[in-house]
């Protein structure tokens, strides 16, 4: 019988140990990545350097204004012509998947990580978990956005300031609100 490791556990969005050796040590990492980052100046080769060391799972080019904020960097699976403006977190404790073309505004937020809802295994058993988020192609996050774990965002969205997307977003659809919600389809001459 093979037992699984933390990080293994982790990404199969099971109940995991976020204090294990492994995890503590890769999060360390890449704090000194995100500190190299969030020191530079975009366009720099430090700048540059950094963003290819933090996301090794790019397609293409991308554009991160510090300040930048992630757990592991590793777990963000980033298409062709990605733009982070500032203060993004990424709680990449579970894949993150992002399409090409897609635009996060300041202070967007996309939270894998979640913990259990009673006190035993989130106090007594310190385990939390975390499920992945897809978010397709020619997408657009404005201000302030937040993306619970789990959630899935079609291609051509467009989800509007401060909204905090709790469930799947269709594709070609504007959302808003809190929690957010479609309030009109897209038409992208298609």
């Amino acid at each position: 019988m093979t037992t699984k490791t933390e990080r293994e556990k982790m990404l199969a969005g099971e109940a995991y140990k976020a204090w294990d050796e492994e995890l503590v040590k890769a999060r360390l990492n890449c704090r000194k990545t995100l500190k190299l980052l969030n020191d530079s100046i975009p366009n720099t080769d430090q700048w540059k350097q950094a963003q290819e060391a933090l996301i090794p799972n790019r397609s293409g080019n991308l554009y991160i204004e510090p300040p930048f904020r992630c757990d592991y960097g590793e777990n963000i699976h980033v298409g062709n012509n990605f733009y982070a403006n500032f203060n993004c977190v990424i709680l990449d404790v579970n894949v993150v998947e992002i399409g090409d073309n897609v635009l996060f505004a300041p202070n967007v937020q996309i939270y894998t990580a979640g913990h259990p809802l009673d006190v035993k295994g989130r106090v007594d058993e310190e385990v939390e978990f975390g499920l992945p988020i897809k978010i397709g192609h020619n997408v657009w996050l404005g201000g302030g956005v937040i993306v619970c774990p789990g959630v899935t965002i079609g291609d051509n969205a467009v989800i509007g300031a401060g909204s905090v997307v709790t469930k799947d977003i269709p594709a070609n659809s504007l959302a808003v609100g809190n929690p957010c919600r479609v309030i009109k389809e897209i038409d992208n001459g298609q």
